[in-house]
């Protein structure tokens, strides 16, 4: 079925820039009720701060039994976990601090194996991402850490909780949500004509650092376009979500120094959601969407077309090209063979 039959607007009306403003400035996410989450588990990565430390917060809020607050610091982590258990009556260890560090996989491979301790897994928010003011290449992959933190290791991530999820599923599958963005379809993408791509996003240089997160952003939609391919529903539901427009999470922070930036938040705050706001359409996917949204994408909590790119004969192709160099990427890890067995 076309992108346009299926969503009932095309792709590329969907991505315009006209239309997400007008979105952002008449449409408030409803707050996520009628979901009792008694029992049951969630992960919440970039849990510190920010789109996960509210998506933890509404979790908590539905009733949720266990959370994993996963979190690059343990200072960081304790000061939103004193944050979330302000006013709350929680069992013990109801709320857990797990430390992941999305610049280094031995950390994130350490984690998913933690992972196979719980008794169960019901929902996973993807939430963490970074945008820095300048250009960092990773110590140990050299990537560009942009795409290594927003993309490489959240989708290692993601394929090595997927054991976990079948594990410990009870009679539903386990939620898994990407936090995604409307700026997928607004990057031009230079090197997409690049092959291999991911070397090309290495290259030195001076580089639009907001095209390049916006770059992370489609990397990532065109990896779920696949991952939920593969992945059957029944043992877990990928979807993804979009917060729209924040002014308060701290994830621009780094360009909005001097005269200019401050003038610049300042028309933000009148304009974009607060992060506990925005967090609504991503927990509203995690909680109230079932096989329906499996490979989607959410925005103004409403399931819409991902960038057009990704439904083009063009995108698949570079889809498939992204998808063959990231298991190569990731040959350290068993990832090729989690996905054929996860499907049997």
């Amino acid at each position: 079925m076309a992108a346009d039959q299926q969503f009932g607007i095309t792709p590329e009306k969907q991505a315009s820039l006209p239309r997400f403003f007008y979105n952002q400035l008449t449409v408030t996410p409803a707050e996520v009720r009628d979901v009792n989450l008694k029992g049951k588990t969630a992960i919440v990565t970039g849990a510190n701060s920010g789109v996960g430390f509210e998506c933890s917060r509404q979790l908590l809020d539905l009733g949720l039994s266990k959370l994993i607050l996963a979190v690059r610091s343990e200072e960081k982590g304790k000061i939103a976990l004193a944050k979330l258990l302000e006013g709350r009556t929680l069992a013990a260890n109801a709320v857990e601090i797990w430390l992941i560090d999305f610049s280094v996989y031995d950390s994130v491979v350490s984690f998913a194996k933690r992972a196979m301790s719980l008794d169960r897994l019901d929902i996973v928010i993807l939430s963490v991402g970074i945008f820095p003011g300048t250009r960092t290449f990773n110590e140990r992959t050299k990537h560009d850490e942009i795409i290594q933190v927003n993309y490489l290791s959240t989708a290692l991530l993601a394929v090595l909780l997927l054991p976990v999820c079948k594990a410990k599923k009870n009679s539903q599958p386990t939620r898994v949500t990407f936090v995604s963005s409307e700026v997928s379809a607004w990057t031009g993408f230079k090197e997409k004509g690049e092959d291999p791509l991911l070397p090309a996003l290495d290259k030195p240089g001076k580089i639009d650092l907001l095209d390049r997160m916006m770059v992370s952003k489609l990397l990532g939609q065109l990896f779920i376009a696949k991952l939920a391919k593969l992945v059957p529903p029944t043992v877990a539901v990928i979807n993804s979500a979009s917060p729209a427009g924040l002014h308060d999470t701290g994830f621009s922070k780094d360009h909005e120094q001097g005269v200019i930036g401050a003038i610049g938040k300042s028309v933000l705050r009148r304009i974009y959601y607060t992060s506990a706001v925005g967090s609504r359409t991503v927990v509203d996917a995690a909680v109230h969407h079932g096989a329906e949204s499996h490979g989607q994408f959410f925005s103004f909590q409403k399931m819409v077309p991902m960038a057009p790119i990704v439904y083009s004969s063009e995108g698949q192709e570079i889809g498939e090209r992204l998808w063959k160099e990231t298991m190569a990427e990731f040959s350290f890890a068993p990832v090729e063979t989690i996905l054929k067995e996860i499907s049997n």
